[in-house]
This record gives structure tokens, C-alpha cells and sequence, in this order.
């Protein structure tokens, strides 16, 4: 079989299932004499929810505030803003670019686009403007204090 992998934004709360059936939060009182799984409710975009077992869930999510350079990336890809935790300059964050052009020194615009890359770029928004083409750092990328900026 080939081998897959996801990402995907989702909401979730700790909640136990009880009795095999019954999803609650874990703020409510677990009935006397009933059996309580640890997990989590989880509310998928489409607004399907669901179950997780705690193990499962904590194997297969990790809270949008702490996350890898590759899964903030992934959320660029999905038109969210991301930012590193440890950046001292307030407001600034990534997002992807799309329709990158330029204006020629003859006054032409010029859309950048590449058959093998698109026509797309990271953007760096800072307190002094916006930076097209930004490349991270070693530290950007080994860090896992990035975050989705709503």
C-alpha cells in the first residue's frame, strides 16, 4: 500500500466517552458506576465531529501555537498568516503570495511566473513593509514555536 500523510486544521477539547458511547467534556461529572475514556472532541471544518482517543489525538494533532516549520508552512498553503512565538517585532508574520509581478525599470509589469514553480512566494510582513521571496533561517526552520496569526 503507498503511505500517506495529512494536515488539516481542526477544533478540539478534552472530552471523555463514556460507556463506549457517550462523548462529554471532562468539566462535567463522569455518572457513578460508569467507565470514562480520556480523548477528545473534535470538530472537523466541514462540521462533522467526532471522537479521539487521547493517544491517538496527541499522536496526530499539535496545538497551532507550537508548531513545526513544515506544518506552519502547510498552513501558509492554506492561505493562513503564520509567525514565529520568539520574533521580537510585533505584527509580523508570513503568508504566501500568489500572482508575483514586479514593475520593470521601463515601467513594464512583469508577472514572474516559472512552469516548474508557479507563481507563488512566501511574503515576509514586518513593521517596515513587505519583503517578497523571504528565505528562513536555520533557527526559522529547526523551530517549533510557530504559530497561525488570526
Amino acid at each position: 500500500m503507498k503511505r500517506y500523510i495529512g494536515t488539516k486544521i481542526i477544533e478540539a477539547e478534552p472530552a471523555y466517552r463514556v460507556d463506549g458511547k457517550t462523548v462529554q467534556p471532562v468539566t462535567w461529572p463522569i455518572p457513578e458506576g460508569s467507565k470514562a475514556e480520556d480523548g477528545y472532541a473534535v470538530r472537523y471544518p466541514d462540521g462533522y465531529m467526532s471522537w479521539s482517543p487521547k493517544a491517538v489525538f496527541e499522536e496526530a494533532y499539535r496545538p497551532t501555537d507550537s508548531l513545526t516549520f513544515g506544518l506552519a508552512i502547510e498552513a501558509a498553503k492554506r492561505g493562513k498568516k503564520i509567525q514565529r512565538e520568539g520574533w521580537n517585532g510585533k505584527g509580523q508574520y508570513v503568508q504566501l503570495a500568489s500572482a508575483v509581478s514586479y514593475v520593470a525599470p521601463d515601467g513594464e509589469i512583469i508577472n514572474a511566473d516559472h512552469s516548474s514553480i508557479g507563481n507563488k512566494a512566501l511574503a515576509f510582513v514586518g513593521t517596515s513593509g513587505v519583503q517578497i521571496g523571504w528565505l528562513a533561517s536555520q533557527a526559522d526552520m529547526l523551530a517549533d514555536d510557530w504559530k497561525i496569526v488570526e
